[in-house]
């Protein structure tokens, strides 16, 4: 029994916040975990303002690729004497926004660490990680293969016909990157699904069961989406765009049972301990 004691009072100890604050404390915290952030971000947009002349000639590559491909001339334009400018300042604040997403990211983490559980700390640790993979893989899937398919039907000869053999694409470059910044983070986003289902499961809004059982509406809400999202009517890309899609639902599925089994569980533990 006297061992007992000690070991209860060191497990509700680990099950403690880390610490309390004042309100003003709070704010004070705040203020200075937002300014780090900016200070970040403003260091990020100076290094990729830096970076930007690499990162367009990256992303500039599958609309010269597919350009190639069809057989017409492999150039990008800009139509207004500051387009070029305008264009690295953009790709820049973007990149910085990215290069200091870490610090950031570690920023917020260190405001709400103090008011959290030692398991919730875990917890949000693994949600934190599962989101920036998620997106990051959201929009290598968008890059190298979303992109190729959905700029190969926009530039192929074929619907030009309509209008004349004379008549030549001449892409703006910066018109083209609100297309690539459109589809890359639409599907950075969209693969966030299964986080979405995974705080739905948290509140008890959705379950397995459920998610399971509306299968089928699920597929056609995906196909409403992907006919919204995808920039071609052809039934490829919308296939291309819906399979991932798919399999991302599935996985909400199984993150779903995960986190139900869970809750049940710290349900069922006070009163099996009665």
């Amino acid at each position: 029994m006297a061992d007992s004691a000690p070991n209860t009072q060191n497990s509700i100890r680990s099950e403690e916040p880390g610490g309390t604050m004042t309100f003003f404390e709070h704010l004070s915290e705040l203020r200075k975990r937002i300014i780090y952030s900016l200070y970040a971000i403003g260091i990020g947009t100076l290094i990729g303002v830096y970076l930007s002349k690499y990162f367009v000639t990256w992303i500039n590559k599958p609309m010269l690729k597919a350009l190639a491909q069809a057989g017409l001339d492999a150039k990008l334009i800009y139509t207004h004497p500051a387009g070029a400018l305008n264009l690295v300042i953009t790709v820049g604040v973007y990149l910085g926004i990215v290069l200091a997403s870490p610090v950031v990211l570690y920023q917020i983490w260190l405001f709400v660490a103090p008011a959290l559980y030692r398991h919730e700390r875990g917890a949000v640790t693994g949600f934190m990680f599962s989101t920036i993979f998620l997106f990051l893989a959201g929009i290598a899937f968008g890059y190298f293969v979303m992109l190729p398919h959905i700029l190969h039907f926009l530039v192929s000869p074929g619907p030009l016909f309509a209008l004349g053999r004379d008549v030549t694409p001449m892409t703006d470059v910066n018109e083209y990157f609100g297309l690539i910044l459109l589809i890359l983070l639409g599907m950075g986003l969209m693969f966030e699904l299964p986080v979405l289902i995974f705080f739905l499961s948290l509140f008890g809004i959705v379950t397995p069961k459920f998610l399971w059982k509306n299968f089928r509406y699920a597929i056609l809400v995906i196909t409403i989406i992907a006919a919204i999202i995808t920039p071609t009517p052809d039934a490829t890309t919308m296939l291309v765009f819906m399979a991932p899609m798919v399999g991302l639902y599935i996985l909400g599925i199984a993150v779903s049972a995960i986190v139900t089994r869970r809750r049940e569980r710290r349900i069922a533990a006070p009163a099996e301990a009665r």
